[in-house]
């Protein structure tokens, strides 16, 4: 089995422009419905990579990264059309990325995460 964080940036990198998910759907779609906050480590550690559509993940109410980031995953988003609510926060609903070519149902489990 793939590490996870290699599992969070295969599928953060199927995200199209344009387009949003949540920690905690990232987490879902690996199996791991309670790891949100392990997706959010690894999407922390892989803010500056250029190659890696970082920006397109969001809080589950659409709220942004507070501090260094916010600014910049901001300005992505909008160049990319994605439209901000007036509390500031993104309309995850309308926005949201579904992938169609998940390979096997979300197994709700927990299984034992391997970094």
């Amino acid at each position: 089995m793939k590490g996870f964080y290699e599992q969070v940036y295969n599928l953060v990198a199927q995200i199209p422009a344009g387009k949003v998910t949540t920690y905690g759907d990232i987490a879902k779609m690996l199996g791991h419905p309670r790891a949100a906050r392990f997706v959010g480590y690894a999407m922390n550690a892989s803010c500056e990579t250029d190659s890696l559509p970082w920006h397109r993940v969001t809080f589950a109410d659409g709220k942004t990264w507070d501090g260094q980031w916010e600014r910049v995953q901001r300005d992505l988003l909008t160049a990319e059309g994605v439209g901000f609510k007036p509390d500031g926060n993104i309309d995850v609903e309308k926005y949201r990325w579904r992938p169609k070519n998940m390979s096997a149902p979300v197994d709700l489990r927990d299984a034992p995460i391997k970094f």
